[in-house]
């Protein structure tokens, strides 16, 4: 990872030389304050966004240990489901095939 050389501290008293023809020192020093208070806000916004990946790294730490657990307890109740859920498809086939006789009549032939 790349380090950061310039700090707001540093831009700050940062000493340039004049010359005859050099730039207006009053603009030159509005600019390096608009540019002191990006590098605070960037400093800030990495720390958080540090802080923030270290929490997530922590909670996938955990959640792959807990993960395990997790999946043997899952893995039975998937076949129980399915029993019913196939029980319950045969009872819907049968309900639609007697409506179909009740409403069509004698016109299906079984």
């Amino acid at each position: 990872m790349a380090k950061i050389n310039l700090t707001p501290k540093k831009i700050y008293e940062q000493e340039f030389k004049t010359s005859m023809r050099g730039y207006d020192k009053t603009e030159v020093d509005e600019f390096l304050d608009d540019v002191i208070q990006d590098y605070t806000v960037y400093i800030a916004l990495v720390k958080e966004l540090q802080e923030e990946n270290a929490k997530l790294k922590a909670k996938v730490t955990s959640a792959s240990a807990s993960r395990p657990a997790y999946a043997s307890a899952t893995s039975e109740p998937s076949h129980a489901t399915g029993n019913i859920a196939s029980a319950s498809n045969y009872d819907i086939l049968k309900r639609i095939s007697r409506l179909e006789k009740e409403v069509f009549g004698k016109q299906i032939v079984e």
